[in-house]
């Protein structure tokens, strides 16, 4: 297994609605998180490029080796147990 993930990082862009469900939803249940706009940012272009097979699809979420797009809170709230639980709002357990 690796090392822990240090951050998660929400790739996303203006008047995404599904970027919009996912920052409230993870904003609900206390997770920290950075967010990163791919239209401001040509690298995070190409990491979401690299992650959805060549498209822009946001929002796309890492957490450490663990990527995923449109993913829902709770399947990050999974990751972020899995791979980075010291990253849990209050150390608790996603469920």
């Amino acid at each position: 297994m690796g090392t822990a993930a240090e951050e998660v990082v929400v790739y996303t862009r203006p008047g995404c609605p599904f970027c919009t469900l996912l920052r409230r939803g993870l904003r609900k249940r206390g997770l920290q998180f950075q967010e990163i706009n791919i239209w401001q940012d040509s690298a995070a272009a190409a990491v979401v490029r690299s992650i959805a097979n060549g498209n822009e699809t946001v929002p796309t979420v890492v957490v450490g080796e663990w990527r995923a797009v449109n993913p829902s809170a709770d399947e990050v709230l999974a990751a972020v147990a899995e791979h980075a639980p010291a990253l849990l709002p209050g150390g608790r357990t996603a469920g």
